[in-house]
């Protein structure tokens, strides 16, 4: 009989949390969390200047967030700034997950994952709740390329 590894089930999505998750479980101080999130938002892909703009400003995060998304061969890819680190690296958790997936894959993910990281609790109410208003607005993106 031959066992078969249950991630193998996973989507790309979930494997991406999964990986993600582990990442952030090697640091034990929430200092050096948040340093890896602000490290994930300084590699992210320069967000296009016409970009910022109304239309892809996040509306109710307490700082600016822009973003963008392009379909390519069925997949989406996001693109997004902020003028804040965190909220830089705190979008780029997202974009680490979604990007390169299908509209139905990512109209299904389960994005609870973001609970298990223990970020939101550290975070004041309104950048917690920021979290929320970027991933409904990925799936809104990607929504658009369904």
């Amino acid at each position: 009989m031959e066992f078969i590894a249950v991630s193998e089930f996973m989507s790309g999505i979930a494997k991406k949390q999964e990986r993600l998750l582990e990442d952030l479980g090697i640091f034990q101080d929430w200092t050096e969390r948040y340093e890896y999130v602000i490290g994930l938002g300084k590699k992210l892909e320069p967000l296009d200047d016409e970009a910022r703009n109304g239309e892809h400003l996040i509306k109710g995060c307490q700082s600016q967030v822009w973003l963008d998304a392009k379909a390519k061969d069925g997949k989406v890819y996001f693109f997004a700034d902020s003028d804040s680190l965190i909220t830089k690296g705190m979008i780029a958790l997202f974009i680490n997950v979604l990007n390169g997936e299908t509209p139905d894959d990512i109209l299904t993910a389960d994005m609870s994952f973001i609970e298990k990281t223990g970020l939101k609790e550290h975070l004041a109410p309104t950048r917690a709740n920021a979290l929320n208003l970027m991933s409904t607005q990925m799936k809104q993106r990607a929504l658009g390329f369904a």
